[in-house]
């Protein structure tokens, strides 16, 4: 069953589309980046997948989305509105692993001990700024205080696997997948390919949370 809810935050209003699992045992929610919203194809597969397996997926549109804005604030802000939506991702009464993809992977590590995660989903953590490697933001992800699967493309400009830094974490590679997984041509690998590694790998690490 789907669902959509706004919720006020002191952000301004957010918006929660929820993909429930029939007997739900964790809830993800999950958060878009800057440059773009829940359309996303890797959130939207994770929602398409994760209920046959008992995690109810609750999709976020930060405010700034919901308000039609064509830019992101600052980081202080998403932060803001991701602890507005927490209450109601928290309402089932069920563990809540925090998740984003780029910025909202950020959002999620940042906030994640403060607000009590079960765990933190980071698709595409953006390491660095395109071309720019001495502004790590490595600190964030081994912040985040709890177990933590990244999802990283192989060719992504915002940071490549092995520029990860060691850590507690776990960190799976789409091979060839840029910042949003897409895979060029040449790879070999067809995008739904690159799509089925995604949820198969977040399915597998979710299991094993619970």
């Amino acid at each position: 069953m789907t669902t959509s809810k706004i919720v006020g935050t002191e952000a301004g209003d957010a918006r929660i589309t929820w993909y429930e699992a029939e007997k739900a045992r964790l809830v993800l929610g999950v958060s878009h980046g800057a440059g773009g919203g829940i359309e996303a194809r890797d959130l939207q597969a994770l929602a398409a997948v994760l209920p046959d397996h008992g995690v109810t997926v609750a999709l976020v549109e930060q405010p700034w989305r919901v308000a039609g804005k064509k830019l992101a604030p600052a980081p202080r802000t998403l932060d803001v509105g991701w602890r507005g939506v927490w209450p109601a991702l928290a309402a089932p009464g069920l563990p809540v692993v925090s998740g984003g993809r780029s910025a909202g992977a950020r959002v999620a590590c940042r906030t994640a001990t403060e607000l009590g995660a079960a765990a933190v989903l980071a698709l595409g953590f953006p390491l660095h700024p395109p071309g720019r490697p001495e502004k790590s933001r490595a600190e964030e992800l081994l912040g985040a205080g709890v177990p933590t699967l990244v999802v990283q493309g192989g060719n992504d400009p915002f940071g490549k696997p092995a520029e990860f830094p060691a850590g507690d974490y776990r960190l799976v590679e789409v091979p060839y997948g840029d910042h949003g997984f897409a895979v060029p041509k040449r790879a070999g690998i067809e995008p739904e390919r690159a799509v089925t590694i995604i949820t198969d790998a977040v399915t597998a690490w979710l299991a094993h949370l619970g």
